[in-house]
């Protein structure tokens, strides 16, 4: 069985409108951070790091020290980490201290974590001063491959999550896969899913390149995970540079998730995104093979594959139709509709919106335990 390899190009430039827009560098370290921002025209600004308490205690400082060699200062600001953080009153804690601390437009904010931390200070970057740039660091998986590209923001509403937001782009996407060694198993596992998801929908060679290296993923194999991260990133690439606003294809990246998003809200976050979107995908399989786009061994391979990294598929302790009706809150309805995320095949995702409620409902009984 043949598996492609790419090139050893840290290097994805994106396109927004089709014209470049940002880099996004994979690194294994913080020492190109400096030359990355000199070329931006940031040497001589105000610097804030905007970061959670978990992240910030391994990291915040090493980067502070680093950007003083060519910033005019540098502040931190720290949020207690979780999704429960990801809302208006930490944001605007971090707008007074960034009045406070007399930030213009041409100063500059860098998202140092996963994913809570990359989507608030992306929002907060489109809104403060009605824009300042902004450069995200991430340090999760999830945030690498996911969260990290297409200049999506936002925070949660209530209990509605990711519904107050705007696309904003950031100036540079800077991963230092190194910082991937202090994530959590359980979390870093749970950024597989998305990549996973990633293949499912765009990329057949991919998906069998993932199952095939399992063993080196999961151990963090830094030649094989930086290969895997260029991938999913370069997938990722050009499904937003082709639809940046999510307006048509890009909604494709939304598979497994809702449901996926239903699960998480009603389980209060207590499932990591990735976990959901494993269970929310397997539904959407199953979906899949009921409308005979895939075979009952293909629709049992995607369940074994997210499996084999961990990732739950069924979900215990919710009602079926507490899930279902959920759904129907979701951001992503068009009028009465859900824009649903079926597998045509493996690696061709399809968007439809006739998914049926008896459909949904089939495939919600299928992941509950």
């Amino acid at each position: 069985m043949h598996f492609y390899m790419i090139d050893n190009n840290n290097k994805l430039m994106i396109y927004v409108n089709k014209a470049p827009s940002y880099e996004l560098l994979i690194e294994p370290d913080f020492s190109y951070l400096i030359d990355a921002l000199r070329s931006l025209d940031m040497n001589g600004r105000r610097f804030m790091i905007i970061t959670d308490s978990t992240v910030g205690s391994l990291y915040a400082k090493e980067l502070k020290n680093i950007l003083k060699s060519i910033v005019k200062s540098v502040s931190i600001f720290t949020f207690p980490a979780g999704e429960k953080s990801k809302n208006l009153d930490t944001v605007k804690d971090c707008y007074e201290k960034l009045i406070l601390e007399g930030f213009d437009r041409k100063d500059v904010l860098i998202a140092l974590g996963g994913g809570v931390v990359g989507d608030l200070t992306g929002f907060v970057a489109s809104s403060y001063l009605r824009g300042i740039r902004f450069i995200q660091i991430p340090t999760s998986l999830l945030a690498m491959v996911d969260s990290s590209i297409g200049g999506k923001t936002g925070v949660d509403f209530k209990n509605y999550k990711n519904m107050v937001g705007a696309f904003y782009q950031p100036k540079l996407v800077y991963m230092n896969i190194a910082t991937l060694e202090t994530l959590p198993m359980v979390e870093y596992l749970s950024g597989v899913s998305e990549i996973i998801k990633h293949g499912l929908i765009m990329d057949l060679d991919f998906y069998k390149w993932l199952k095939y290296n399992v063993t080196d993923i999961k151990s963090r194999k830094y030649s094989v995970i930086s290969e895997m991260i260029r991938r999913s990133c370069q997938i990722k690439k050009e499904v937003v540079e082709e639809d940046p606003l999510e307006a048509g294809i890009r909604a494709l990246l939304n598979f497994g998730h809702t449901i996926g998003h239903s699960v998480e809200k009603l389980k209060n976050f207590s499932y990591l995104h990735g976990e959901c979107v494993s269970i929310g995908a397997c539904a959407g399989a199953f979906i899949s093979y009921k409308r005979s786009y895939l075979t009952y061994e293909e629709y049992e391979d995607i369940i074994s594959t997210f499996k084999a990294f961990n990732q739950p598929v069924k979900v215990t302790g919710l009602d079926l139709n507490q899930i279902y009706d959920t759904t129907l809150l979701d951001k992503k309805m068009d009028g009465d509709r859900i824009n649903f995320i079926l597998l045509k095949s493996i690696g061709e995702g399809v968007i439809d919106n006739s998914v049926t409620k008896d459909e949904m409902i089939e495939a919600i009984e299928t992941i509950l335990e």
